[in-house]
């Protein structure tokens, strides 16, 4: 039985793991960690582990996460950079759900994030956990940096395009909307029910801080430069992100649905929808599946990706336990069956 811990346990991210884990027939969560409610029951706090957990929350330095096989950090970022060392040097595997090990160049990661990446030598040896590209990586990593959730839905219509070398890798635009959840859980009047209902809106048009880890990730399956345009969008709804994506085909005579058929066959959490039938957010509500539909614009080279996620589950928790999986050898669908909630 694999012991895990969670640090940071008082956001969306946080209670996903404590749900996803609980139902996982290989693990058992040892502690979870909340320095404002320290002591406090977490079923008080997320009434829908009543009669399901009897964790209390306890202190990030707690004795009890060093007993732990592994600890997720599901912190804002600046929190993993600075307390996963010790948990590594204890030998126990680290998976960040936040930002902090994302981008590989820390003088980048700093002018995104505002502050000063501390931890370069960490930071050289973290693994990007896309399992889908990156997987064998992921097999032996001891510190993973679970990707983000626009990054996650992006990525993943891309990649048959990319490494089958089809498209005009100069313009590619990514216009993604996601659920509030994204934001976090914290109070902030922007995501008021009164300021997002009945609302949709574009931000962080002029530089979002997933632009350069989707950009370094495309790069790197392409091997070159990537000319990318990236808008997201907020949409009034609490889960779920879509990710419209456009691009140029080299020729537009190809069929490029076999490629994408090729490249997930084998991906237990990647759906590929028949022609004509396009994917929805609610489809894939609380699972940690991708769906993909991809639609050629007649008379022209131009094709249309569209991908969605759960935000918080193959965009966060679910795939961060997807690669805990990975990591520790188990089957990489365990404790992530569950197919998506409708209505």
């Amino acid at each position: 039985m694999i012991k895990a811990g969670i640090i940071g346990g008082t956001g969306y991210t946080g209670v996903e793991l404590l749900r996803l884990l609980h139902n996982h027939p290989e693990v058992e969560v040892m502690a979870i960690s909340s320095r404002s409610l320290n002591g406090k029951r977490v079923d008080s706090i997320f009434p829908s582990l009543i009669g399901q957990s009897d964790l209390i929350f306890s202190l990030p330095d707690d004795a009890v996460l060093n007993e732990c096989d592994v600890v997720f950090f599901a912190t804002p970022h600046g929190v993993a950079m600075e307390g996963a060392g010790a948990f590594i040097e204890k030998g126990i595997k680290v998976i960040d759900l936040g930002a902090d090990f994302r981008i590989s160049d820390a003088n980048e990661w700093s002018r995104w994030y505002d502050m000063k990446h501390t931890q370069a030598e960490l930071l050289e040896s973290a693994v990007y956990g896309l399992p889908e590209n990156n997987r064998d990586a992921v097999k032996n990593a001891t510190l993973l940096a679970n990707p983000g959730c626009y990054p996650t839905a992006v990525q993943l219509a891309l990649k048959p395009l990319i490494t089958n070398k089809l498209i005009d890798l100069s313009n590619i635009v990514a216009d993604c909307k996601s659920g509030v959840s994204g934001a976090g859980r914290g109070a902030n009047q922007a995501t008021l029910l009164c300021e997002t209902s009945e609302s949709f809106k574009a931000y962080g048009v002029s530089g979002h801080r997933h632009f350069p880890e989707i950009k370094q990730e495309l790069e790197l399956l392409a091997g070159e430069g990537v000319g990318l345009t990236f808008v997201p969008h907020l949409v009034p709804m609490i889960r779920g992100i879509h990710a419209t994506v456009y691009v140029d085909l080299l020729d537009e005579n190809i069929d490029v649905k076999p490629f994408f058929v090729e490249a997930y066959s084998n991906e237990q959490f990647v759906i590929m929808l028949d022609d004509g039938a396009y994917p929805e957010t609610r489809s894939v509500k609380s699972s940690n599946f991708c769906q993909i539909a991809v639609q050629k614009i007649p008379n022209s080279n131009k094709l249309v990706i569209m991908s969605v996620i759960d935000n918080l589950v193959k965009g966060a928790s679910g795939q961060a336990i997807q690669n805990m999986n990975i990591m520790f050898g188990m089957d990489e669908g365990l404790g992530l069956e569950q197919i998506g909630l409708l209505p």
